[in-house]
């Protein structure tokens, strides 16, 4: 059991994707907890925890100080990525908010177009929609990992390498890695995407004129790989 200052596994899906000593913005940081569990264990060396709202950073300022890594973790009151390049970050951690919102993030800070820049990505919602602009934008996707805590959440690590792909509908949804790797929670993410999509059918059934065939594809392609 982890306690409220030591982040759970949802957050510590972003260490394996993080250089020893490298220099990390924690976009969304909320208490810093993240950012001062990286510092204090030595997986990074510096750290700026960033927020849209005032409250998240006094909260964050506070505990950064009672860690006694005020020296080694800045705050910054900003929107997004805004402002945050003079920091030179090797890594980019967005969690805890919508795919659409990251991609919002992302589209506005042109500077991540950067092969040394290393991004981790955690959407709450709409993870096929981060995925599809990050191939179409010439990000790779170098790693996924799935989660557990409460509900299923997937981490995404990319890089800016030029190069432009695309997935399949399905692969967009659930990851093309996850589907070629399988990791433990992997049969059972796809169970509960089905489930979601049996939902969403069974709201459209109670309308005649709703079209229902992009879900039904999606529930069958979702099947095929359990």
């Amino acid at each position: 059991m982890h306690t409220p200052t030591t982040p759970g596994a949802r957050l510590l899906s972003a260490v394996p994707y993080l250089r020893k000593g490298c220099r990390v913005v924690d976009v969304g940081t909320d208490h810093a907890y993240l950012p001062i569990h990286l510092v204090r264990e030595g997986l990074v060396a510096e750290a700026l925890a960033c927020d849209v709202n005032q409250g998240p950073i006094t909260a964050a300022r506070a505990n950064v100080a009672a860690a006694g890594l005020a020296d080694r973790i800045g705050t910054r009151l900003t929107d997004g990525l805004h402002g945050v390049e003079d920091f030179s970050p090797d890594s980019v951690l967005i969690f805890g908010m919508g795919g659409e919102l990251i991609v919002k993030i992302l589209s506005e800070a042109p500077w991540i177009r950067n092969e040394s820049i290393g991004l981790v990505l955690q959407p709450m919602s709409r993870a096929a929609v981060l995925r599809r602009w990050l191939l179409e934008n010439g990000f790779s996707i170098e790693g996924e990992t799935l989660t557990y805590e409460d509900k299923y959440y997937q981490t995404l690590a990319a890089r800016y390498t030029g190069r432009v792909d695309s997935y399949s509908d399905v692969e967009l949804a659930v990851g093309r890695l996850n589907i070629e790797t399988r990791p433990p929670l992997f049969e059972g993410f796809v169970r509960h995407e089905i489930a979601v999509l049996e939902a969403v059918l069974r709201g459209k059934a109670k309308s005649a004129q709703a079209d229902t065939s992009f879900e039904e594809y999606m529930k069958r392609s979702l099947e095929s790989l359990l």
